[in-house]
């Protein structure tokens, strides 16, 4: 059996201090209430050190103001960091894919730019292999249905996040990040209900994330919504907790998990 994977996810924004919009690490709240946090590349080499299984690095507002991929970050992870991580926000063709792989990403996450070309996932797929390929699914509850948004959960679809998984499944994606957004940063669970939903509806490994705040909400992920991997935020960053320990009681719950490097 596969072991089961724990990933830090690294939001960013451009500071709004300074006279640079120097990209930072942010904690939200529902995709807003932001916190600065400071260095995204310096808090992914203590992950590192904490014996993380991978990172996401998802830049927050890329789609949302058209801003392009963030190349420097990317090269300076790769440089600075030595373990698999994902960069997701504002790649919108094959050639974002390709400059982001090529410097040093080991997979790529898109969101609005799947959901408005949906044919970039089959593209993408086939040019660099369904392995690099992460279709990131932000969802919300609004009048008791399951609704996708996209532009940084500020703009409703017609999709609904099961079914969305499943046709991005059916394209190519390599693997699918669910997010809840009313639970993010929230530290009340993990929407461990549609996460089992989806695990059961596709063959391809399914990463939840939002609202982690014990280490038994992983565990919950895991055992209850048999996801491959758990990823939070807001957790790591705030709790006095870190990779390593958690996954120690990860593994005390039974679950097969990598306890270091």
């Amino acid at each position: 059996m596969l072991k089961r994977r724990l990933i830090p996810k690294l939001q960013m924004k451009p500071s709004r201090f300074g006279s640079t919009a120097k990209m930072v690490l942010v904690t939200t709240k529902e995709f807003g209430e932001v916190i600065e946090i400071g260095d995204p590349v310096s808090q992914a080499k203590i992950y590192e050190a904490q014996a993380a299984d991978e990172l996401i690095f998802l830049d927050l507002d890329a789609s949302t103001h058209n801003r392009s991929i963030v190349l420097d970050v990317v090269k300076k992870a790769a440089e600075q960091i030595f373990m698999p991580f994902c960069v997701g926000g504002g790649i919108r063709s094959l050639e974002d894919f390709r400059k982001l792989l090529s410097n040093g990403a080991d997979k790529v996450s898109i969101n609005t730019s799947a959901i408005e070309t949906p044919d970039l996932i089959n593209q993408a797929a086939e040019t660099f292999g369904s392995q690099c390929v992460v279709v990131s699914i932000d969802y919300r509850k609004k009048d008791g249905k399951y609704i996708v948004f996209k532009k940084s959960a500020k703009v409703q679809t017609h999709l609904h996040p099961l079914e969305w998984a499943v046709e991005a499944a059916n394209r190519g994606a390599g693997e699918i990040l669910l997010t809840s957004i009313e639970r993010d940063g929230s530290r009340c669970g993990l929407d461990i209900e549609l996460t089992r939903q989806v695990v059961d509806s596709v063959t391809i490994p399914v990463i939840t994330s939002g609202g982690c705040g014990l280490a038994t909400h992983f565990v919950e992920g895991f055992l209850t919504g048999k996801a491959a991997a758990v990823a939070a935020g807001t957790y790591f960053c705030f709790k006095d907790e870190n990779p390593m320990q958690t996954r120690a009681q990860i593994k005390n719950a039974g679950i097969s998990i990598r306890l270091n490097n």
